[in-house]
């Protein structure tokens, strides 16, 4: 954003201006008042997750196992109106499992089929899920990890990748600072050097725009909780490139992936296409509100939901960097705008307790990412400059109290 708003009367103007301020009604308010940033972790509800919910279970309550007849495609179906907002054509995108799991699929099929390589690259500042698959992967094949030089604010450019590297494996979007990855780059990279890629977009899709047919990419996985709003624990999707589906199996041989699945053979035969890719029968309840979580995203299109989130995050820089920063804080996002995503990073030394303090007090829902930072993601659905400009005045006012004090709770969260 060249001008970012000067004033709360400016923000209020932009917000009146917004083309896409119609769409913050097909999300469920906050009934506790507090600015919501946190979308990043988990999306807010559409209006229409609990009807589309209510239908399935209507169509299990009256039709019961009949109603597979509809439900078994959903999968793919789901799967391909995911592919249009991560530049995915048709038949290349399936809803499965978790991002956990799809991750340990795709990136074990693709060691497998490059036997004669040795080495599995990836980024150490990466989010955990990602280092322990690849840390489990490579220690029952006997890979060598290694890290690419990346840099905990910066992220990583492409990497240079030798002929001895099987895998790439990075995410497009770091989940910490924000940095994005050029993706296109990278992969033009490991293919050269004979390598298959495999892209995390969990902070990505829904958010940035996305090409992954015309990045190159191989693999893709990504979970549908977040900028895609499919409610916690939604199930999770991944993408393998048309070109490469028939070359790679992958190693958890499950009866919805087989060839004729009803037929119960004995031995498994992948079914040809995307569906190879699946295990075990799917979560039909979750995907319809995965389905219901991205409508309103295609209605509108990821460039115009990421034209208004790079002003958003822009204005939110801005702002941190007026209030916050004379505060203590430091912005722990990449300097320049154009390799931001769509989450801001801002570093304090009692970011912890003043992210409880924000969240308690019913002001600003935030999160926390060890060591000292508190994660700000205003998303283009839902978020207006106004909530932006409101949410650093709050977060200013706590850190101007001092006193923040207290370790960092040892405890499971998402």
């Amino acid at each position: 954003m060249a001008n970012p708003p000067a004033t709360r009367e400016d923000a209020e103007a932009r917000d009146r201006a917004d083309p896409l301020a119609g769409l913050r009604s097909r999300f469920a308010p906050d009934g506790a008042g507090a600015i919501y940033l946190d979308g990043n972790s988990l999306g807010r509800q559409p209006v229409s997750a609990p009807i589309r919910v209510a239908s399935v279970l209507e169509e299990w309550r009256t039709r019961l196992v009949g109603a597979w007849e509809e439900w078994i495609d959903r999968p793919a179906m789901v799967g391909d109106r995911i592919g249009t907002l991560v530049g995915a054509g048709p038949g290349q995108v399936v809803v499965s499992d978790s991002t956990t799991v799809n991750l340990y699929k795709l990136a074990a099929a693709a060691l497998d089929a490059r036997p004669d390589r040795s080495v599995i690259l990836a980024d150490h500042h990466d989010f955990p899920t990602v280092r322990y698959v690849l840390q489990g992967l490579a220690e029952r094949t006997g890979r060598e990890l290694r890290w690419v030089d990346s840099d905990p604010r910066e992220g990583c450019a492409a990497p240079e990748v030798t002929g001895d590297v099987a895998l790439v494996c990075l995410s497009g979007v770091n989940f910490r600072s924000g940095a994005l990855l050029d993706m296109r780059a990278a992969a033009a990279g490991a293919h050269r050097a004979g390598a298959l890629v495999l892209w995390d977009l969990s902070h990505a899709a829904g958010c940035v725009p996305v090409d992954l047919d015309g990045d190159g990419a191989d693999l893709a996985v990504g979970c549908s909780y977040k900028y895609l709003n499919g409610g916690p624990g939604s199930p999770a999707w991944l993408y393998v490139r048309r070109g490469l589906q028939s070359g790679l199996r992958q190693p958890i041989w499950g009866w919805w992936g087989q060839e004729d699945q009803f037929a119960m053979a004995e031995r498994y035969q992948p079914v040809a296409g995307i569906d190879r890719f699946q295990a075990g029968t799917p979560p039909v309840v979750g995907l319809a509100a995965v389905d219901a979580g991205i409508e309103p995203l295609l209605e509108v299109g990821i460039g115009s939901l990421w034209a208004k989130t790079s002003e958003l995050v822009s204005m939110l820089a801005a702002r941190v960097e007026a209030r916050l920063v004379p505060l203590g804080a430091r912005i722990a996002s990449p300097t320049d705008a154009s390799r931001r995503a769509g989450h801001l990073a801002v570093a304090h030394p009692g970011a912890w307790p003043a992210v409880r303090r924000l969240v308690d007090s019913r002001q600003v829902v935030a999160d926390f990412r060890p060591p000292d930072v508190m994660r700000l993601a205003p998303v283009a659905a839902y978020t207006r400059f106004v909530d932006v400009w409101d949410a650093v005045e709050r977060i200013a006012g706590v850190l101007a109290e001092g006193e923040l004090t207290g370790s960092v709770p040892i405890r499971r969260v998402t």
